[in-house]
């Protein structure tokens, strides 16, 4: 499967809806549109993950790479919208404790 990044900015604030699967194939993509933007000091990247249907240790690198950028140039990441089947990867791997991640899937029920 694909992977769709629908990309929004609103002043320093950049907006990813991604859709489809982050794996060994796709991460590559993610990684080009992510990276430069935790590159730029100031920035907000705000990654909506509520259309991934399965990510890899490969999207968790990105993931943990971005975060790295981010805190070096004074930007910040922030994740929302994770399935459970996604949040329990980053569960697993303790990045729930180093990142800022907003609980609750887009159009769930509180």
């Amino acid at each position: 499967m694909n992977l769709q990044i629908n990309q929004q900015q609103i002043n320093e604030t950049h907006e990813l809806h991604l859709t489809g699967e982050v794996d060994a194939y796709t991460a590559p993509k993610l990684k080009e549109v992510m990276l430069p933007l935790t590159e730029k000091e100031g920035s907000v990247v705000v990654v909506d993950l509520s259309g991934i249907d399965y990510m890899d240790s490969t999207g968790l690198g990105i993931f943990v790479g971005a975060l790295k950028s981010s805190k070096a140039n004074n930007s910040s990441l922030k994740l929302r919208g994770m399935t459970d089947r996604v949040k329990r990867i980053f569960e697993i791997t303790g990045l729930t404790e180093v990142m800022d991640i907003e609980s609750g899937v887009k159009g769930e029920a509180l």
